[in-house]
C-alpha cells in the first residue's frame, strides 16, 4: 500500500526501519531560516533527512521572482537521489507547523511524477504526543538514482493567472490569514492586499484544535462550498510565496477533490509588477 496525501504517526512508526521508506524533516521558520536545521540536530524522527526550504526546496530569489521561487528540478532530483530516494520509495514529510512546510516537498515530488509521498498528520508534535521517540543520530544514507517525470502543468505563472482570471477560467484561493488577505496587515511583503477576485481560505482551517487535518468528508464539504461548482481542475491555490498554498492543495487531494494547481510565485511574485491589480478589504 502506498500513501499519497496524509499518513498517521501510528502507521509511520510501523515502517520506521523499512528500507523503502524515506522520511524528511521540513521544519522551517520565515523569521529565522536556520531554526529548522538547528532543531533537526537537537532531535528528529529516526532516519529522517533534513530538507531546507530555502536551500533545497526553492531557488535563489531575484528581482523578478517571489520569495520562494521553484527549485531547479534537475538539481532537486539529484539531491533526492543523494538522500536515498528512488522512484519506488515511499516518502514521508513532516514539520512542526501543521504541514505548512512539509506540504511544499509533497507538492514538488508530485510535480516530479512521484505520487508515493505523504505528509505526517500532526507532524513532529503529534508524533511526540503519541509517545514515539526522537533521535539525534544522523541517518545512514545509501545514495540512489531518482528519475523525475516533470509535469509543468501543475503550476501557473503570473501572466497565466491574470489571463485565466480575466477569462473566468479559474477560481483562485488565497491561503493567507484573513488579515493579510484583506490588506489590514502585511508583516512580510512590501505591498498589502490580494489579487482581485481571489477567495480567501486560510490554510489553518484545514486543521482541528490538535493540529490534525479535518476528516476528508468535512474538508470535501467545505471546499465544495467555497468552489461553488468550479471543478477542482480549474482551481488554483496561492499564498505569500507558494509554500503554504500547498496545504490547501493537499487538503483538497485528501478530500478527493483532485487536480487543482498552484500559482507558484503567489503574492510576493504578483506585486513585483506594479501594473498588476491589487485589492484590499
Amino acid at each position: 500500500m502506498s500513501y499519497t496525501t496524509l499518513i498517521s504517526a501510528d502507521t509511520l512508526n510501523q515502517h520506521l526501519n523499512d528500507p523503502n521508506w524515506v522520511i524528511f524533516d521540513c521544519r522551517f521558520s520565515l523569521a529565522d531560516a536556520n531554526v529548522g536545521a538547528r532543531t533537526y540536530r537537537q532531535g528528529h524522527l529516526p532516519n529522517a533527512r533534513y530538507a531546507h526550504l530555502n536551500n533545497d526546496l526553492s531557488s535563489e530569489v531575484t528581482d523578478l521572482t517571489g520569495r520562494h521561487p521553484l527549485p531547479s528540478f534537475s538539481l532537486l532530483a539529484q539531491k533526492l537521489g543523494q538522500w536515498g530516494v528512488t522512484n519506488q520509495s515511499q516518502v514521508v514529510a513532516y514539520d512542526d507547523a501543521g504541514g505548512a512546510f512539509a506540504g511544499r516537498l509533497w507538492w514538488l515530488l508530485r510535480c516530479m511524477g512521484h505520487d508515493k509521498v505523504a505528509v505526517l498528520d500532526g507532524g513532529i508534535k503529534h508524533w511526540q504526543k503519541q509517545g514515539y521517540a526522537l533521535t539525534t543520530t544522523l541517518p545512514v544514507v545509501k545514495p540512489a538514482i531518482f528519475r523525475m517525470y516533470l509535469d509543468e502543468n501543475q503550476w501557473l505563472n503570473a501572466a497565466q493567472v491574470r489571463d485565466q482570471l480575466a477569462a473566468k477560467a479559474i477560481k483562485l484561493i488565497d491561503a493567507r490569514t484573513p488579515e493579510r488577505y484583506r490588506g489590514e496587515q502585511e508583516p512580510i511583503d512590501p505591498v498589502a492586499g490580494h489579487i482581485p477576485s481571489a477567495l480567501n481560505r486560510a490554510f489553518q482551517l484545514n486543521l482541528n484544535a490538535n493540529g490534525l487535518f479535518l476528516p476528508a468528508d468535512a474538508l470535501r464539504e467545505q471546499f465544495k462550498q467555497l468552489l461553488d461548482n468550479t471543478p477542482p481542475k480549474q482551481t488554483v491555490h496561492m499564498c505569500g510565496s507558494g509554500v503554504t498554498a500547498c496545504h490547501n492543495l493537499l487538503a483538497m487531494e485528501h478530500a478527493g477533490l483532485t487536480g487543482s494547481k498552484l500559482y507558484a510565485g503567489s503574492w510576493s511574485d504578483w506585486i513585483r509588477d506594479k501594473n498588476r491589480a491589487v485589492a484590499v478589504a
